[in-house]
């Protein structure tokens, strides 16, 4: 919905709502005040309202003064004189002031006349706020300055100002917001002739039941006031207000209609009348808000559904529209092409379905999660099901679908082939999990295996961590530099490998120092494995032409223990290792 159009009052303008002031009162006080007090009808200020509420606020200082001036010359007129034309106009002032203030803090899009909730705080604020107030001060003026007394003073005020208010304040300001000329551009011509004939034939019975029934039939209006509100709307049903209220008013200030059944002064028959317009008022203007708010929230959701449609079969992921059970309502073309299905055989199937059994709790949750969460949208990878399928990745990003009321009923979920990201990734974490110089665990990637194998153990396994340093590998680098040192390095690793088993692992942890995870192995054959290894690696390696080198290590060993932690298992490890240097190296020292 587009917001309305604020309008910019030039001194014409000014001009120009000052003089439409001063007419709207100077009639209602000649021919309303029944009692020699206030006006019983006052639709002045209901102008004044539906400028402000139409107007930026910079230029509401220009349009409050010429309609004071106007109230103000007005009351010395035609109303209560002089003295009261000034505390008159600032009580007018004051009303119209607090309702649009109020409708502007509490209506963001300023449209009153838009939906229900709007509405209830334009009918709020005028007649339980600003009314209240105003007629107060009213009735303290005129009570001072008529023989008419506080209460009745009170009475007329808030009857005469709450009825122009809700009769003339919303379609002013839909005719200000160009609603009128927006509706004849956008309505088609048959839907104009219809709203045409239902005013027509509300107008004729509304001159029947004031002017020509012999019967008291005010219930008659009634129904063509609702089906207008159905068919016209919100226009249609301010405008049917005004008729109504025009028509009644001038049948019974003249003294015929069936309001001359009661008995009382004119006064008191043009409140009642007041009474009914306000009912009808409220039994229809509702009701066409509410509906109009539904016309634009369905024209919204074509135009979403339009979209949505329009991107799902022209896009390379598949689009999925899920119901709240977890059943496909809506797959996009492009399922055939990625998942080898057709679309309209998936309708009706459980979106689980196409989830690998082993992903697919993590696919239910997330999308118990949109459903439960509106408003966000959740993520999860999975590996696709079906076997004809392109892809052995995907991606699914889902996000709930809500209805009118804020509630979700269902999903949209979108998914794309993310295997070659997968790809890349694994080929990233395989790269990362090697030292690139000698082949070995990363030492992140080595300390990870150890965590695991440490978590393994709470069942019952046995296994034991080596801790290795090359000996006297500075000696090495000086001497031979530092490409003969990395030659030796990975030689080391290569034979190192060659005298373990499979489940064991090898990890380069810095420089020359290294760790080695030896499974199942308790600490007997995890030093036996250890003076294998020590035979293995010494062995000459060759780094040039005619030039070799023996090297040897020295170890650390520690029997791993169920539930310890990783770090004091390296350092009992280490302080093993330390020991076994101080004692001449290439020997192996148990940890204490």
């Amino acid at each position: 919905m587009s917001r309305p159009v604020l309008r910019h009052p030039a001194a014409l303008t000014t001009l120009l709502i000052g003089s439409v002031y001063f007419m709207a009162a100077s009639v209602a006080l000649m021919v309303s005040r029944f009692e020699g007090g206030l006006a019983f009808i006052w639709a002045a200020n209901a102008f004044l309202m539906a400028e402000l509420l139409t107007s930026r606020k910079a230029h509401w200082l220009r349009a409050v003064i010429a309609c004071a001036v106007a109230s103000t010359a007005a009351t010395t007129l035609f109303g209560m004189g002089p003295l009261a034309a000034v505390p008159m106009a600032a009580i007018n002032m004051i009303e119209s002031l607090i309702v649009a203030i109020l409708c502007r803090r509490f209506v963001p899009d300023h449209r009153v006349t838009g939906s229900v909730r709007p509405l209830l705080v334009f009918i709020l604020a005028l007649c339980g706020v600003a009314d209240v107030v105003t007629g107060l001060l009213a009735a303290t003026v005129a009570s001072q300055l008529t023989p008419v007394p506080f209460a009745a003073s009170f009475l007329q005020w808030y009857t005469g100002h709450a009825l122009g208010g809700l009769t003339f304040t919303p379609i002013l300001i839909m005719l200000l917001q160009g609603d009128l000329r927006r509706w004849l551009r956008q309505t088609s011509p048959r839907a104009t002739v219809e709203a045409v004939l239902l005013l027509s034939l509300f107008t004729l019975a509304c001159l029947h039941v004031f002017y020509l029934a012999r019967y008291p039939m005010l219930f008659a209006p009634l129904l063509p006031l609702v089906l207008i509100a159905f068919r016209v709307g919100p226009l249609g049903a301010a405008a049917s207000v005004i008729i109504l209220a025009m028509i009644g008013g001038a049948a019974t200030m003249s003294g015929i209609g069936p309001l001359t059944l009661i008995a009382g002064t004119t006064g008191e028959r043009v409140q009642f009348l007041q009474f009914y317009v306000a009912v009808s008022f409220l039994l229809c203007m509702p009701v066409a808000a509410e509906l109009n708010a539904r016309r634009r929230l369905f024209a919204m959701l074509l135009e979403s559904e339009a979209q949505f449609r329009a991107i799902a079969e022209h896009s390379g992921d598949v689009v999925l529209n899920i119901d709240a059970g977890g059943l496909i309502r809506y797959a996009s073309p492009s399922a055939h092409e990625q998942i080898g299905c057709a679309p309209d055989l998936l309708v009706g199937e459980p979106a689980a379905d196409l989830v690998h059994p082993d992903d697919r709790a993590g696919v239910i949750a997330a999308q118990h999660r949109a459903i439960t969460q509106p408003g966000s949208a959740h993520k999860v990878e999975f590996r696709p099901f079906l076997p004809e399928g392109d892809f052995q990745w995907c991606e699914m990003v889902t996000r709930a679908v809500v209805d009118e009321r804020g509630d979700p009923n269902g999903a949209v979920s979108i998914i794309r082939d993310i295997s070659r990201h997968k790809a890349r990734q694994h080929a990233l974490q395989q790269v990362a999990a090697r030292d690139s110089l000698t082949g070995a665990d990363s030492r992140r990637a080595f300390l990870e295996k150890l965590d695991q194998e440490i978590d393994r153990m709470s069942g019952g396994a046995r296994s034991s961590l080596l801790l290795i340093d090359i000996d006297h590998f500075k000696t090495v680098n000086d001497r031979h530099g530092h490409g003969a040192g990395d030659q030796v390095l990975s030689v080391f690793v290569e034979r190192l490998r060659s005298g373990l088993r499979g489940g064991d692992s090898v990890g380069r942890l810095g420089g020359e120092e290294f760790a080695v995870l030896l499974t199942d192995s308790d600490l007997d054959r995890a030093a036996r494995l250890c003076e294998r290894l020590r035979a293995i690696v010494a062995e000459p390696t060759p780094v040039g032409e005619n030039e070799s080198i023996r090297i040897t290590f020295s170890a650390g060993l520690v029997a791993l223990a169920p539930g310890a932690d990783r770090s004091a298992m390296l350092e009992a490890a280490d302080k093993a290792l330390y020991r076994a240097k101080h004692s001449g190296r290439n020997c192996l020292r148990l940890a204490a």
